[in-house]
């Protein structure tokens, strides 16, 4: 079932959709509104597909858990910092297959004053950290990319987790 709540001006989910509809919704379009906070998500259990464009997402957004969530559009929002962003991100959704943010800070490209290597070094970012992401933006996301990503974040990320486990280990 799909709900199109685009150009509504809404800053919250109505309480109503969650109540009557919530167990059911795959997917909302709440294109054009004024949503900075997705902890409505666990009232949407089967949401699979959620478009934000034209929000006030920020990097440090609160997002509730959405195991079923893989398609996530949050073009033209007010993400500036990609770590944080991503870091909750994908705590909060790991299943993401489709992930789509352009025309934020964090997200450069040619079109927002970002340089190729910044381009790059983005999408290399966010797919080292959702192994299940198939397409990034606009563009389909290739074994070659996915395996750089790997060899230029990969160690950075299981470094830090074997540094968490030894300080857990030593206490």
């Amino acid at each position: 079932m799909r709900k199109n709540l685009a150009y509504q001006d809404l800053e919250d989910i109505p309480a109503e959709l969650a109540e009557h509809e919530g167990e059911s919704l795959q997917e909302i379009d709440l294109t054009h509104n004024r949503i900075s906070d997705l902890r409505f998500l666990i009232d949407f259990p089967r949401l699979r597909c959620l478009v934000l464009d034209h929000n006030c997402i920020e990097s440090h957004v609160k997002i509730t858990v959405a195991p079923n969530l893989q398609t996530l559009w949050v073009n033209h929002n007010k993400i500036r910092n990609l770590g944080l962003f991503i870091s909750t991100l994908c705590k909060s959704c790991p299943n993401l297959k489709f992930l789509s943010m352009m025309n934020n800070e964090a997200a450069p490209s040619y079109f927002n004053g970002g340089t190729y290597h910044q381009y790059a070094d983005y999408r290399h970012f966010v797919i080292a950290h959702f192994p299940k992401l198939e397409v990034l933006d606009d563009k389909k996301i290739e074994d070659s990319e996915r395996s750089e990503a790997q060899r230029i974040y990969g160690r950075k990320m299981s470094t830090s987790k074997r540094k968490s486990s030894r300080k857990k280990s030593e206490t």
